[in-house]
This record gives C-alpha cells, sequence and structure tokens, in this order.
C-alpha cells in the first residue's frame, strides 16, 4: 500500500540493508540456481530462495525478511537497483517505477561513445573538449585513423623540438611531483615542488649506428610551421587537404626520431634553430590546448572501444606497433577495429613518485531537464610501481583497483605510498596544503571536474533514452597534470561499490545512502538532507 517493495540484483547489500531498515520489503531476483548452506534448507523455509547470499542466514536469523519477500513474489517492485540495465524483465516495470539506470549512456560511459560524442561537442556547446579530454580517435572508422597518424606525426615534429631545446640546456620549469621528506620533522619541503623528478634519458652526440641526418630539425620545424599556418587559418587556398602529409619523408622521420626520443641519439642545434624552436613552440601554445600535457616522448594509450577495468589497455610509442596491434588482436570481446587511441598525459602530477587518478561520482536525475549532482567525497587510486615513461608497463600506469590487485608493491616504491593504494579526497587536500597548494582543490580541481562532466553529459544527452522517474550513478575518472588541471579520462555507468580498502568501505556505504535519499527522500521533502551531494546542473 506505501509502494515500498524493491529489487537488488548485483552485489549490493548496503543497498539492501538500507531499504530494509527503512520498512521496505524484498521481491527477490530469479535464483541463480545455487543452493543454501544445510542450516538455511529452503525445504524447511519454503519462501527462503535457492541461493546463498551474504547476510542471509547471519542478519535474518528468524527468515523474516525472506518470508515477506515470499509473501511480496507477485508484487511489481517500486524501486530496482541493478549493475545491468539489461538484466530487468521490463514486465516487472510500473509506471511510478524507479530504475536505476537509462538505455543507450553508451554515448558517454564506453570509451567509443565518450570519443565521439566529445568530437562532436563544439557542435553542440562553446566548449573544446581539448582542454579537458586528451585528443582520442577510433581506429576503426577510416577518418578517425587518419587524423590520429597525422596527430602522431605532428606530436613528433613538436616533440622533436622540445628534446631538441632539451638538448641545448633550454629546460623549461617544470612543477615538482615529488617533494623531498624531511625526516627530522617528519614534514615535506613545499619549496622543493618547483624541482623535477621524472628522469630522461641522457642524449650524446656521439652515438652508435647510422648517425641522424642534419636536415631533421629542419624538417621539424617546416612542419610545425605549416601546422601553425594551417591552426592560424592561412591554408584556405591551398589545393592539398593537409599541408603535413607529404611535405617529408614520415617513414624515415619517424625513425629518426625514435632514435632522439626513445634510444638516446643526440641533436645539435644551431643559433638560429634554437630560437626558431622557442618561438614556434610558443606560437603552438596559444593554439594547443595540449601542447604542455603531451610531453616530448609521444606516448599514447591504446583501449578497447567497450571494454571496462583496465582490461586490453595498452601503453605504446610506435605507430606502425600500434596500428598493427589494433588490427591483428584476436581477443573475442574486441571486435576488429573497435579501438580507441588516446594521446597519455606525460606530465602528470604524481604523489610520492607514483601515478594516481581520481574516482569522482555523481548523479543525473532527468536528462529532460538535465539536472547533475556531484558527490563531494571522492578517492585517489595509486599504481604499485614509480612513474616512469620510459617503462610502460601496467602496474606503473594504470590506476585501476582491478589491474592493481594483481601486482605487489615493488621495492624501489615511495614507503610513504598506502599499502592499499587509496586515499580520499580529504587525505590529498592535506597533502596538497603541505606542497603549498593549499587552494588548488577547491579552485583548480573541483571547478574542473565539474565542467568536464558537464560537458561530456551535454555533448550525448541526445543520444541518451531516458525515462521520467529513473536516476543513474556515474563514476567519473580523472589524471591531474602538473599544472593540477584535471584530466578526464572515462565514465563508468556502474562503478564498483565492492570496497577494496578502510577507505572505500566508508565512501562507498555513503555514497550508496545518500543516493537513496536524493532519489526517495527529496521526492516529498525538497529540503531533506542528501548528504554529501551537490546540484551542480539544472536546465
Amino acid at each position: 500500500q506505501e509502494k515500498k517493495i524493491f529489487m537488488v540484483q548485483g552485489p549490493y547489500p548496503i543497498i539492501r540493508r538500507l531499504l530494509r531498515a527503512r520498512g521496505w520489503v524484498e521481491r527477490r531476483a530469479p535464483s541463480t540456481g545455487r543452493q543454501l548452506e544445510q542450516h538455511c534448507d529452503p525445504l524447511h523455509y519454503p519462501w527462503l530462495p535457492a541461493e546463498k547470499e551474504e547476510e542471509q542466514c547471519d542478519e535474518d536469523s528468524l527468515g523474516i525478511h525472506h518470508l515477506m519477500s515470499y509473501l511480496a513474489r507477485d508484487q511489481l517492485p517500486n524501486f530496482i537497483w541493478t549493475n545491468f540495465l539489461e538484466t530487468v524483465d521490463r514486465q516487472l516495470l510500473r509506471d511510478d517505477s524507479v530504475l536505476n539506470h537509462y538505455a543507450r549512456v553508451d554515448a558517454f560511459t564506453t570509451k567509443e561513445g565518450l570519443c565521439l560524442s566529445l568530437q562532436n561537442l563544439p557542435w553542440i556547446e562553446q566548449a573544446d573538449p581539448n582542454a579537458f579530454f586528451p585528443r582520442c580517435y577510433r581506429l576503426g572508422t577510416r577518418d578517425d585513423r587518419e587524423a590520429f597518424i597525422e596527430d602522431f606525426r605532428l606530436t613528433a615534429a613538436r616533440s622533436l623540438l622540445k628534446l631538441a631545446l632539451e638538448e641545448a640546456g633550454d629546460r623549461p620549469v617544470r612543477t615538482e611531483q615529488v617533494p623531498n621528506s624531511d625526516n627530522r620533522k617528519g614534514r615535506l619541503c613545499p619549496q622543493s615542488w618547483h624541482r623535477s623528478h621524472i628522469s630522461h634519458p641522457k642524449h650524446s652526440t656521439a652515438q652508435s649506428g647510422s648517425p641522424l641526418y642534419p636536415e631533421l630539425v629542419e624538417e621539424a620545424l617546416e612542419v610545425c610551421k605549416q601546422h601553425l599556418g594551417v591552426l592560424q587559418h592561412k591554408d584556405i587556398d591551398r589545393n592539398t587537404p593537409s599541408p603535413c602529409r607529404t611535405c617529408i619523408d614520415w617513414d624515415n622521420f619517424l625513425q629518426q626520431y625514435y632514435r632522439v626520443a626513445h634510444e638516446g641519439a643526440g641533436l645539435v642545434l644551431t643559433r638560429q634553430q634554437r630560437k626558431q624552436c622557442q618561438n614556434l613552440l610558443q606560437s603552438l601554445a596559444e593554439k594547443l590546448p595540449q601542447l604542455d600535457m603531451e610531453g616530448k616522448l609521444n606516448v599514447w594509450i591504446l583501449k578497447p572501444g567497450a571494454e571496462s577495468q583496465g582490461r586490453g589497455i595498452i601503453c605504446m610509442t610506435r605507430l606502425e606497433e600500434m596500428l598493427q596491434l589494433a588490427w591483428s588482436y584476436t581477443a573475442p570481446s574486441v571486435q576488429v577495429g573497435r579501438w580507441v587511441v588516446q594521446k597519455y598525459v606525460e606530465r602528470l602530477m604524481t604523489i610520492f613518485g607514483t601515478k594516481f587518478d581520481i574516482r569522482q561520482w555523481f548523479v543525473v536525475t532527468d536528462w529532460k531537464p538535465l539536472t547533475v549532482w556531484f558527490y563531494q567525497d571522492c578517492y585517489l587510486r595509486f599504481c604499485s610501481r614509480p612513474f616512469s615513461l620510459h617503462h610502460l608497463e601496467r602496474a606503473r600506469h594504470l590506476c585501476n583497483v582491478s589491474v592493481q590487485k594483481w601486482y605487489k608493491t615493488s621495492p624501489d616504491q615511495d614507503p610513504r605510498v598506502p599499502p592499499d593504494k587509496i586515499w580520499s579526497n580529504k587525505q590529498f587536500q592535506e597533502y596538497l596544503a603541505q606542497v603549498g597548494q593549499a587552494d588548488a582543490w577547491h579552485k583548480v580541481l573541483v571547478p574542473g571536474m565539474k565542467a568536464a562532466i558537464l560537458n561530456a553529459l551535454r555533448s550525448a544527452r541526445d543520444r541518451v533514452r531516458f525515462r521520467k522517474g529513473n536516476f543513474e550513478l556515474y563514476g567519473a575518472d580523472f589524471v591531474v597534470g602538473e599544472n593540477l588541471q584535471p584530466w578526464l579520462l572515462e565514465i563508468n555507468s556502474c562503478p564498483t561499490m565492492s570496497p577494496s580498502s578502510a577507505v572505500t568501505r566508508q565512501l562507498c556505504a555513503n555514497v550508496q545512502r545518500d543516493t537513496l535519499c536524493l532519489v526517495l527522500d527529496r521526492k516529498d521533502n525538497p529540503t531533506c538532507s542528501i548528504g554529501a551531494f551537490e546540484l551542480i546542473y539544472k536546465e
């Protein structure tokens, strides 16, 4: 009578416990066929499902909840929380049922979908995806594949100029990632924030093998000049589709670039070339928001377009190897060509010499009008080995818990990295204050994450199939650049609620509790407590 019948499908004991505490009755989802333990024999208790669940016999020793579920077995649920929309029987939905998913959200919750949606963002909003989303291409489409090849080549040319300037001693000021520890006082030294920790190969002009051809720097300069002309719209009268595709022998250029970037071959600049490099890079920086974060080693990250939890992701530095891998990979879960390739954020912030990312939750409660709630608590995930651009194994570069759980912490890892590889955002804020960046969280990081999330949602909203009364909890993943700017990597439609640490045990429980308050209580009481949720957008 009070419309308090619910159904839970998936590993969500917190949701089940919270709804039962509210006096709701559960209609059990279809059995998986597993039998109960002897002391919960279904022959003696016909209302008990033929399924063993956590808390079934521990929390309900009298069988009250299961008895009520048995009595409500033919009632339609008013609230459904499931891990996959596809598992919900449409016949169970009432007109006023509340469901925790929308349809066709793959437009922004898959790597391929987000890539395509954000490519179209400038046509929808006055926003540039390059300001918050690393450049991304779908290798299964010809236009994207050709655009990626051109981007890789242009990035190699810019990177060569950066390497040449570095060799000449013109190193830009970098942001320190690993503040030194004052062992006597146990504190961090803020002044060390401005010294670089990332090691790069020492270049030498006396290298074995064939020498670099002397026109290498001149070719890179010419390519960058032509690209700058394109960016400044000076190519209107050109007949060629792209001035950068045929201006040099790219195969030869890339092989020489690999020697400089990855094998330590040396470069020598004339004084005139040095000045040209400086001026060109400065002009390009005004047109390319990602020029600084892209670094100089041209690292890209190859991802299956519809996978999650880090499956199949590889960091690579050579164009021909990336294209070959994308078309030769035979895993059944990856359709031919369904790969995306994304620019790796080379100049990123690390903590204690270790890469981390941020898992940030948000909820959409409506799409027309678009209504978005930002969760003010989040957590950081650390890698198991120190960050290095010259060692591209997953343990150093993929922060997913599902990836890192397979790796032991390496002996050369800084002991200050948490053993469970998780921090809360409050611990991160304390760290930022210690290194002299106390305002960065509220003034740079949070506004940047909110803007990126809203732009991603706006770019995809016309493709989402929404149903009034539904909602969805998402988990967005960000890395942080050296300048503390957040870069959106992906958005997950079913963020894990299984705790991997004391921090996530508390935070995951809190966000589930607050989500129920937001979608159930606020309907009847707009002033009720919604915990750490903040309304950041209502169209």
